[in-house]
């Protein structure tokens, strides 16, 4: 079989195997995507979405914002010349010397460095957390101080420690977001969502 037409099988799959929801065609393209990328179908009903996240997502994108993400991994992962058609790009600072540099200054984590670090990059952008409950307890720290303001936060950190908690933390927020209850997330996730944010966005450009 060719690449596509697995695609088309795995979601074929996934459609008959999740049974009858009442989910939006396009909430549904974001759980079966990660239903897609983890084979884990507790996905269908443990993502959580707050404040039209799917369509500040897609706006983000269509109008040329960054996707700003907590690991390569994640980075490596997105879409990047779909975002670039629209004049967007994708960022991970986290193994940059600067960032490396201030973390062992201030011992802190990279990743709450970084979040620091890309305040100017992520304005009006998507910020994505695939791995680290320290980025995204940032991000909802400076979020609360209106220090940035991100149009849409992914936030799927996983583990042990703290991961469930940081996401009890956003979705404490009234801000647009998708993440998941639980500890279960990741980088391959994380990135698993926002391209099935860019798919619906070149839908619709």
């Amino acid at each position: 079989m060719k690449p596509f037409e697995i695609e088309i099988e795995s979601f074929r799959i996934i459609d008959e195997e999740a049974g009858s929801h009442s989910y939006p065609l396009d909430e549904w393209s974001i759980r079966r995507r990660m239903i897609h990328t983890s084979a884990d179908f507790e996905y269908k009903d443990s993502v959580r979405l707050n404040g039209d996240a799917i369509e500040k997502g897609v706006e983000a994108i269509l109008n040329g914002k960054n996707v700003i993400t907590d690991t390569n991994m994640a980075k490596s992962g997105v879409r990047t010349k779909s975002l670039n058609k629209y004049g967007g790009d994708s960022y991970c600072l986290i193994s940059e010397s600067s960032i490396i540099e201030t973390a062992k200054k201030n011992v802190i984590t990279r990743a709450r460095a970084s979040v620091d670090a890309s305040a100017s990059l992520m304005e009006g952008g998507i910020y994505v957390v695939g791995n680290a409950p320290t980025a995204l307890i940032r991000l909802i720290e400076l979020i609360k101080s209106e220090e940035i303001k991100p149009a849409l936060i992914l936030g799927f950190p996983v583990g042990f420690v703290n991961a469930a908690e940081s996401k009890e933390m956003l979705m404490e927020l009234d801000v647009p977001y998708i993440t998941n209850i639980g500890r279960k997330g990741g980088s391959n996730i994380a990135a698993a969502v926002v391209n099935a944010l860019i798919i619906l966005a070149e839908a619709k450009g």
